[in-house]
């Protein structure tokens, strides 16, 4: 699990130190509400569902599934009444570029969160365009989940032998980023691997820089 401070800092750690950050203590087993006030990054398992349609791809964005930090995440204890008045979708966390698409259908089930992410037209947006179309072609396939923590349970000793050490039961949605490795969201594409347009001409603004260029040095700059 990372953690972004309200300073834009990302910090990772094990749970313990995931508990500092919510200013709780692990003193005993049980459900705890959360004091900090910090925005987790999670990289949850997810997946492209076979169905895709020509407006955009039906994605699970979390579900209940123990991640490589032992940590699960209840599909129950999502709120997203206010991710729904701005229902981004980021570039890899990134909250200093535009985003390059949004959600829609939003819903919950016990296999865990969905929705349908449309990506940003060519026209107006020939980088969010050029992601969505590395997500069609299959070579990007990670996404991650931004939330804030609302209420944690601490398992006991007999519920923590499949490797649990927390469980979100209670998290308020933040964003959606699309992310080359949803655990290391600054590991990112060089300037000059970044893929070019059909055209082969690469994908240009109305000046004539390519816009390749533009966003990439932002990228990497974090």
């Amino acid at each position: 699990m990372l953690v972004r401070t309200k300073k834009g800092e990302f910090h990772t750690g094990d749970t313990l130190a995931l508990l500092d950050f919510l200013g709780v203590s692990k003193k005993s087993a049980g459900i705890q509400k959360i004091t900090g006030d910090v925005e987790l990054i999670a990289n949850v398992p997810f997946q492209l569902t076979e169905t895709e349609g020509v407006q955009g791809y039906s994605w699970t964005l979390s579900t209940y599934d123990l991640d490589r930090y032992g940590e699960r995440i209840d599909p129950q204890g999502w709120d997203f009444k206010r991710y729904l008045r701005n229902p981004i979708v980021e570039w890899a966390h990134r909250f200093d570029i535009p985003a390059i698409g949004k959600i829609e259908g939003l819903t919950v089930d016990e296999q865990g969160l969905h929705g349908l992410v449309i990506f940003n037209d060519k026209e107006y947006d020939p980088f969010g365009w050029g992601i969505g179309e590395r997500v069609k072609a299959g070579v990007i396939r990670a996404g991650s989940v931004g939330f804030r923590a609302v209420e944690i349970e601490i398992p006991s000793v007999a519920d923590s032998k499949d490797g649990t050490t927390l469980i979100f039961r209670k998290q308020e949605l933040l964003e959606f980023s699309i992310c080359n490795v949803p655990a290391n969201p600054w590991a990112l594409v060089k300037p000059n691997a970044l893929a070019k347009s059909n055209d082969g001409l690469g994908m240009m603004n109305v000046e004539g820089n390519t816009a390749a260029h533009f966003w990439s040095g932002l990228i990497n700059n974090l």
